[in-house]
């Protein structure tokens, strides 16, 4: 089967980022702000320094978790941890996405007593985070506008029709 895919633009991500943030207003235990956030490395940096924005949270952190690349999957492995943040207590986290849950399992051992939040998330991951904008099914591929560029694509119409979808 072919995968699907859910091309996401600049303006889109800006758009969702901006969502969560407003979803996030509020939830933090200090005078209803976060500590801080920690951003999960690399997808999550983008989205942390527009609801940073939106918070009035001028502390971020990072977290690297290495669990693929274009190639294959491994087996986690933190590239980072993030010292600043301690168990995650009055912390916010933020990725872009949370999909098998791999990465969000590594980090929620790290940071217990964070605040976890993505801007999409998978159903096998959704239960592993605290808020997010919008789901997509597990056998969609997100295409986030740092890994893309704009090419012609064929109808869906056409690509039915060849049995491709």
């Amino acid at each position: 089967m072919q995968p699907r895919y859910y091309t996401v633009t600049w303006d889109q991500l800006h758009r969702d980022a901006k969502a969560l943030a407003w979803r996030l207003v509020g939830k933090g235990p200090i005078g209803g702000g976060f500590k801080g956030i920690v951003a999960i490395t690399r997808g999550g940096l983008i989205p942390a320094a527009i609801v940073a924005r939106e918070l009035d949270c001028r502390l971020i952190e990072s977290v690297s978790v290495i669990t693929y690349d274009e190639e294959k999957k491994g087996e986690p492995r933190v590239a980072k941890s993030p010292d600043a943040a301690g168990d995650g207590t009055g912390w916010l986290v933020l990725d872009d996405l949370v999909d098998t849950g791999t990465t969000a399992r590594v980090v929620r051992a790290m940071l217990p007593g964070a605040h976890f939040a993505t801007i999409y998330a998978k159903p096998a991951g959704r239960p592993l985070v605290d808020s997010f904008i919008t789901e997509v099914s597990q056998d969609t591929w997100i295409l986030f506008p740092w890994d893309t560029e704009p090419q012609f694509v064929a109808p869906i119409a056409r690509t039915a029709a060849s049995g491709a979808v």
